[in-house]
C-alpha cells in the first residue's frame, strides 16, 4: 500500500527547515503559549482579570488610557486591560477556530470521500449539495445561522410542531459551541472538491485494485488504503482553512452574535472600541494586529506545509 507516514515521522524537521513554515509556526506557539498560561499569570497578578473593571484603569475625565505606561496597550472604555482581553481573547478564538475546523474537515472529507469513490448518482447529489452551499458567501449563511439562537438558548424543533416527538427536540445556546458548530456547518465546501479530486486519482492506483481483488470491502479500501494517502492533504486544508474560520468567528464577534459577553472575543473588541477609534485607536489596532498575525500565521504554515507535501512546490 502507498503510503504517506513518512511525512508524520519526519515533519519536524521539513517544518523548520521551511522558512514559511517555521514563521507560521512562531507565531502560532507564541499566542497559543499565552492564551494557555492567562489564568496563571492572572492569579499570579501578572496580568489581570479580562473582566476586571479598574477604577485606575480609567483617567479622571472617564476615558480610557491609552498604550504605554501602568497598561502596555492601554485600557478600553470600562477601564479594562486591552492586553488582558486580547490574552485571554486568543483563548476563545483558537479554540472556536480550530474546533469549527475540525468540524468542517469531518464534514468535507465524509463528502469528498463519499462522492469520489463511489460516483455515480451519490456523486451528483452530493456536489450540486456543495456548489448550492458554495453559491451562498459563509457570512451570510453563518448570520443566518445565529440569528436563531440567542443567550437564553431556543428550542430547536427536528418535526412538526403538532406531533409530540419530544426526542426530536434539543436547545441551543449561543455560546462557544454553537458558534464553533456554525462556522463549521459553513465552511465544509472548500474541501470537499479538492478531496474528491483526489479520492478520484488514487481510487484507480495499483494498490485499491489489489485491495478489491483480495475481496476487500468498500469501508476496509476506503479507511487502510485511500484515507491514509490523503492525510498530508487534509492536514494542509485543515491548517489553512483555520484561518477563515477565525475570521469568520471575528465577524460574527464584531456584529455582536458570537460568543457572548463576558467572554473577551477580538471581533467583539473591535466593535466596542470603534467608537473610540479617532482619539483612542488602540482599542481597535491591537485586537485588529492579533487577527492579522494569527490569519498570516495559518497561512503561512499552510503554504510551508504544501511545500513540504507537493515535490513539484518544494522545487
Amino acid at each position: 500500500m502507498l503510503s504517506n507516514f513518512g511525512f508524520f515521522k519526519t515533519s519536524l524537521q521539513p517544518v523548520s527547515a521551511n522558512r514559511l513554515a517555521a514563521a507560521g509556526a512562531i507565531i502560532l506557539i507564541a499566542f497559543g503559549l499565552l492564551a494557555l498560561a492567562a489564568p496563571m499569570l492572572t492569579r499570579m497578578h501578572l496580568l489581570h482579570a479580562p473582566d476586571q473593571q479598574d477604577e485606575q484603569g480609567l483617567d479622571t475625565d472617564g476615558l480610557p488610557h491609552p498604550a504605554g505606561g501602568a497598561y502596555l496597550f492601554g485600557t478600553d472604555h470600562l477601564g479594562r486591560d486591552v492586553l488582558s482581553r486580547v490574552i485571554y481573547g486568543a483563548r476563545v478564538s483558537l479554540s472556536v477556530g480550530i474546533a469549527a475546523m475540525l468540524t468542517a474537515t469531518v464534514i468535507g472529507v465524509a463528502v469528498g470521500l463519499l462522492a469520489g469513490f463511489y460516483g455515480g448518482k451519490l456523486d451528483l447529489v452530493l456536489m450540486r449539495f456543495t456548489e448550492m452551499n458554495m453559491t451562498v458567501p459563509a457570512i451570510l449563511l453563518a448570520i443566518a445561522f445565529a440569528g436563531l439562537l440567542d443567550i437564553s438558548g431556543r428550542t430547536i424543533h427536528l418535526h412538526p410542531a403538532w406531533l409530540p416527538w419530544h426526542f426530536l427536540e434539543f436547545t441551543l445556546k449561543r455560546g462557544a459551541v454553537s458558534v464553533f458548530l456554525i462556522v463549521g456547518f459553513v465552511c465544509w465546501p472548500g474541501m470537499v472538491r479538492v478531496i474528491r479530486a483526489q479520492v478520484l486519482a488514487l481510487k484507480e492506483r495499483e494498490f485499491v485494485l489489489a485491495a478489491r481483488s483480495l475481496g476487500a470491502s468498500d469501508s476496509r479500501i476506503i479507511l487502510r488504503s485511500i484515507l491514509p494517502n490523503l492525510l498530508p492533504t487534509v492536514i494542509v486544508l485543515a491548517v489553512m482553512s483555520t484561518a477563515n474560520t477565525i475570521l469568520l468567528e471575528a465577524g460574527l464577534g464584531y456584529l455582536g452574535i458570537g460568543v457572548p459577553p463576558p467572554a473577551p472575543t477580538w471581533g467583539s473588541m473591535i466593535s466596542e472600541g470603534q467608537p473610540y477609534f479617532i482619539t483612542y485607536p488602540h482599542l481597535v489596532i491591537v485586537p485588529g494586529l492579533a487577527i492579522v498575525l494569527t490569519v498570516l500565521a495559518f497561512n503561512l504554515l499552510g503554504q510551508g506545509l504544501q511545500e513540504i507535501v507537493d515535490p513539484k512546490q518544494r522545487r
